[in-house]
């Protein structure tokens, strides 16, 4: 959400930042919207004030045995033109909030513009991509050839885009979601959190995957929905709260499924686990101060690459330019690992913070120590990591010509101790 008044003090600010996500000006639009809510605001409190005089004249004329008929009629039409004007403003409130529902946040001035993704900016390397002395395979042919990574039988469950793990596999998974959240917690300061996957609508709202992305989510017949991430539940934690400065940065991490409809990727990555509607992913989430917002963004980045650098996978970081950048925030920068099967890089987090756009969404404001008046909170989230693709990662990344996996040394502690895996 945008502040009405910064709108307003500084119009074609605003609108050069919908410009840079190739949208057309919105101003003088929302400013017009603003001017008539507030001069129907002005014009209620003028006939409030009016309405009060006549009611205290009516009471003088009374007294003094006037005839206080005019007086009278003219309270009761004040009293109608009240409910009108508080009608109409209501009116005038509501659409002005949902156009600015509607808008994306605006992108920060370091973001690299562009159209899609094609002109993202690569920020950095880490690591040299494994090579092999044979055509290394992607993980969906390991794993079946393993009998542990069942696509067919997810289908037969639940349709398209689904997986069952068995064995080694569906250990690995688990090791790999459980390193992820103890490294978190107990290397980068996070506080573990358990959350419910299924929220309400505010919560949706709150985090800016609602109204305009309901398509991706997944709705159940009560009004509740299913969690993308866990993103929406640990930032609304604190959702209409006042939090002390002098007690952030509030840094939190959950293990969580996630659930997305993947509307409009069609035909796109049809095979294997890197498109799934259901998958597990560690969030991070981190509630701080306004000042304080870019640098935990980049301490952010670090915890996810921390993982990547255990398990010895290479990757890259890019930074999101203006046409792939989410539309809740100001920035946001891709880790992508490398895929041995597809001689590829491919996205594993996205950490992103979001200005103070989350946080007037959800009345989530701080106060400085020994002041009176508070400011709203800047949020950031990011995967710390995507579980179900970090598995897909180690798997490619660890493979044998023979079709076994090696386990990294940091997971072999989660598996008992087990240093490979391999068809029985």
């Amino acid at each position: 959400m945008f502040d009405i008044k910064a709108i307003r003090d500084n119009p074609a600010a605003f609108d050069a930042g919908l410009a840079r996500r190739r949208l057309e000006p919105r101003s003088a639009d929302l400013l017009d919207l603003d001017a008539r809510r507030r001069a129907l605001i002005t014009e209620a409190q003028e006939a409030q004030s009016r309405r009060n005089a006549a009611s205290k004249d009516i009471g003088r004329a009374k007294k003094a045995g006037e005839d206080a008929q005019a007086l009278i009629d003219e309270v009761a039409g004040l009293k109608t033109r009240l409910a009108e004007l508080e009608a109409e403003r209501d009116r005038v409130e509501t659409q002005l909030t949902e156009a600015l529902a509607w808008l994306p946040n605006t992108p920060a001035d370091d973001v690299p513009d562009g159209a899609d993704e094609a002109d993202n900016v690569e920020l950095r390397r880490w690591g040299t991509p494994a090579a092999f002395d044979f055509e290394p395979r992607e993980h969906f042919a390991l794993g079946e050839a393993l009998g542990q990574m069942d696509f067919e039988a997810a289908a037969a469950l639940s349709g398209s885009r689904f997986v069952v793990l068995k064995g080694a596999l569906a250990r690995l998974e688990r090791a790999l979601g459980q390193f992820m959240l103890d490294v978190q917690t107990a290397e980068h300061g996070y506080d573990e959190v358990m959350t419910p996957v299924l929220v309400r609508e505010d919560a949706l709202f709150g985090t800016g995957q609602l109204p305009k992305f309901a398509d991706d989510l997944f709705r159940t017949t009560d009004d509740r929905w299913l969690i993308p991430t866990a993103e929406v539940t640990l930032t609304n934690l604190h959702r209409d709260q006042i939090v002390e400065e002098e007690s952030l940065p509030r840094r939190y991490a959950a293990l969580t499924y996630c659930f997305r409809s993947e509307a409009g990727a069609a035909g796109r990555d049809t095979r294997g686990m890197i498109r799934q509607h259901q998958f597990n992913k560690v969030e991070l989430v981190s509630v701080t101060t306004p000042e304080a917002g870019e640098a935990e963004q980049e301490r952010k980045v670090g915890c996810a690459e921390a993982i990547l650098q255990k398990l010895g996978l290479a990757y890259r970081v890019v930074s999101l330019c203006t046409g792939d950048l989410g539309a809740t925030m100001r920035r946001t920068y891709d880790i992508e690992v490398w895929l041995a099967g597809q001689q590829r890089y491919r996205e594993i987090s996205s950490v992103s913070w979001a200005g103070d756009y989350q946080a007037r969404r959800m009345n989530l404001r701080c106060r400085p120590k020994g002041e009176r008046e508070t400011r709203f909170c800047h949020t950031l989230n990011g995967s710390g990591l995507a579980v179900g693709r970090t598995l897909i990662a180690v798997m490619e990344a660890y493979q044998a010509a023979d079709g076994s996996i090696a386990i990294p040394e940091v997971l072999r502690p989660y598996m008992g101790g087990l240093e490979r895996i391999a068809a029985p």
